[in-house]
């Protein structure tokens, strides 16, 4: 048991769209991840997907709706509801998922979620 410091952890990566386990939760990871472009849309049909904006600003369209947060705010997309975020800039971002859960809804698309 010890501290995790989310800026140390999102200081180590520079990719963007490349979430990094930083924590276990009940069997949840707990991920920093780094937001600039567009992310496909997709859904995860089992599961919740769960974003905390650190920093910046991301937009998540969610079906036919376009909802902004900025740093401190959340967003749970309940699972099987077609989404994708966007950043204009770059974000920083707290991503909370069963582990396992590909980040693109698809196994054979997902990006590696390293622990660092």
């Amino acid at each position: 048991m010890k501290p995790v410091n989310l800026a140390d952890k999102l200081s180590q990566f520079s990719t963007h769209w490349d979430p990094h386990v930083v924590a276990d939760y009940n069997g949840n990871d707990i991920m920093v991840v780094k937001f600039q472009g567009e992310f496909p849309f997709h859904d995860h049909p089992d599961t919740d997907d769960f974003f905390l904006v650190l920093e910046g600003e991301v937009t998540l369209d969610v079906e036919d709706r376009s909802h902004t947060l900025g740093p401190g705010e959340l967003f749970v997309v309940p699972k099987g509801v077609t989404h994708r975020p966007r950043a204009e800039n770059e974000a920083k971002v707290l991503l909370i998922e069963p582990a396992g859960t590909p980040n693109t809804g698809d196994a054979a698309t997902a990006a590696k979620k390293p622990r660092i």
